[in-house]
């Protein structure tokens, strides 16, 4: 295990060890805002010219008018600067990564997640550099190819990363600690649910700090999904991406099972949709709602024994 302090070690075919860097969207609007004043006083009466000067305005108010669904219509646009290099060999379109929004970061950075920044937005918030996430989804892959899967442990205790860990888990067959990670799972030997892997992948350095400790402690390697705000003294490789929302999740996940089976040989590779976390809806929570209240009436009637008297 290798402590880093502002340097993350990358895994390449070859086992050879190397350190990437790269530096920063600029949403830019305009807005011209022109106030006319009047003087009453000085008007004067309309003449034939005026009226054909205000005729032609109309008409080119009307024209412009007509042109403006045009432009709705091209439908909604993404921001596509989020790499150095736009032609770039990615594992799947730069508009895939965009619509997740991996490449979305915080408003704030450290010092270590610098290199992976491309660029900051108007609005302040740090754009990844979504070729880097690329580069390093394919490092971490060869990386964990190496281990068996029963020595591999996953862990998220971000809400949004839990289904996504899991089937990450259950698609290459490595441990899956979602949740809460319970203090001494690695390191204590009397804990009924104590494991030894040989690598840890962490959907949050943060909120996963639980597992990052004791990773550090016995000397295990961690593979972190890291953020803007994230620093990376304990971790041994960064996939740098936006880990707080569900689809960015979902897609790093998804991706980084499916090149971890490839290198492996797999025959069979899994899809996005399988990563992602059903969504429920106001109607799915009401009805799942009604069902465990009319379960509960009924077991407190079985119970008591007035349930005769319902159908009597």
């Amino acid at each position: 295990m290798t402590e880093n302090d502002n340097e993350v070690v990358e895994v390449v075919d070859d086992d050879e060890a190397v350190v990437s860097e790269s530096p920063v969207d600029v949403d830019t609007a305009t807005e011209a805002d022109a106030d006319i004043e009047t003087d009453e006083s000085n008007q004067t009466t309309p003449t034939a010219s005026d009226a054909a000067g205000d005729e032609t305005a109309t008409q080119t108010g009307e024209e412009s008018a007509d042109a403006e669904p045009d432009d709705e219509l091209e439908g909604p646009t993404f921001d596509e600067d989020v790499m150095p290099d736009e032609e770039a060999d990615l594992l799947i379109p730069v508009e895939d990564y965009l619509s997740a929004g991996v490449h979305i970061g915080t408003q704030q950075k450290t010092s270590d997640m610098e290199r992976f920044i491309h660029r900051v937005r108007d609005d302040g918030l740090y754009v990844l550099d979504v070729s880097q996430t690329d580069s390093r989804i394919r490092t971490a892959a060869n990386f964990l190819a190496n281990y068996n899967p029963d020595q591999m442990l996953v862990t998220s205790s971000r809400q949004y990363g839990r289904f996504p860990a899991e089937k990450f888990a259950d698609a290459v067959g490595a441990r899956a600690r979602t949740g809460r990670f319970i203090p001494g799972t690695l390191t204590n030997p009397d804990y009924a649910g104590y494991i030894e892997p040989d690598v840890v992948v962490v959907t949050d350095p943060i909120g996963d700090a639980q597992a990052v400790k004791e990773a550090i402690t016995v000397g295990i390697p961690v593979i972190a999904m890291c953020d803007s705000n994230n620093q990376t003294s304990n971790t041994d490789l960064v996939v740098p991406t936006n880990n707080k929302g569900r689809r960015a999740l979902s897609v790093v996940y998804w991706l980084l099972a499916n090149e971890t089976l490839d290198r492996r040989g797999a025959d069979s590779l899994y899809a996005l949709d399988e990563f992602e976390a059903e969504i429920w809806t106001r109607e799915d929570i009401i009805d799942t709602a009604d069902m465990f209240i009319w379960v509960y009436i009924m077991d407190e009637l079985c119970v008591s024994g007035n349930w005769i008297r319902v159908f009597l």
